[in-house]
């Protein structure tokens, strides 16, 4: 899905609970696990050691719940969120982040965004509140689930 007809900084409150729909599809291989293991140094062998996790409840390897909770950034991208006449977007933080279900190396995964709110701070920047929840496709149930606070500069 996409941005509503007449969707600008101006309009963001008129928006208020509009389904986004879904973001373009993620690939998260053990590659990318791989990395995001050599940046934040989190190399525990669930994520990282292919052969011990083949033996483990999860049967294979699975992504870090931080390495979910970041794609929640890029995927705002793919999903129309940013009004088009916005200077900037910056990341303001998350609220009930919470993970909920494994995402198995080689998932691919997808994420749903809602405009839940939307707060004037001032010389035109507004915070905007989003519903976001990804989840691995074949999957019952959602990995993460967050509210994504951004601020939308004017």
């Amino acid at each position: 899905m996409t941005a509503p007809k007449n969707y600008t900084t101006k309009t963001l409150k008129d928006h208020i609970g509009h389904d986004f729909g879904v973001s373009e599809p993620m690939l998260v291989d053990q590659h990318k696990i791989n990395g995001f293991a050599d940046v934040t140094g989190d190399h525990q062998w669930i994520h990282v050691d292919i052969e011990k996790a083949k033996h483990s409840p999860f049967g294979g390897t699975i992504a870090h719940g931080f390495l979910t909770l970041s794609l929640l950034a890029s995927a705002t991208e793919s999903s129309g969120i940013v009004p088009a006449d916005a200077n900037a977007v910056l990341n303001y933080g998350l609220e009930k982040a919470r993970f909920l279900a494994p995402v198995p190396a080689g998932a691919t995964v997808r994420t749903r965004f809602k405009l839940i709110g939307v707060e004037d701070k001032g010389k035109g920047n507004q915070l905007i509140r989003l519903e976001a929840s990804l989840q691995a496709d074949g999957s019952d149930k959602p990995a993460v689930i967050a509210e994504l606070l951004a601020m939308v500069i004017g």
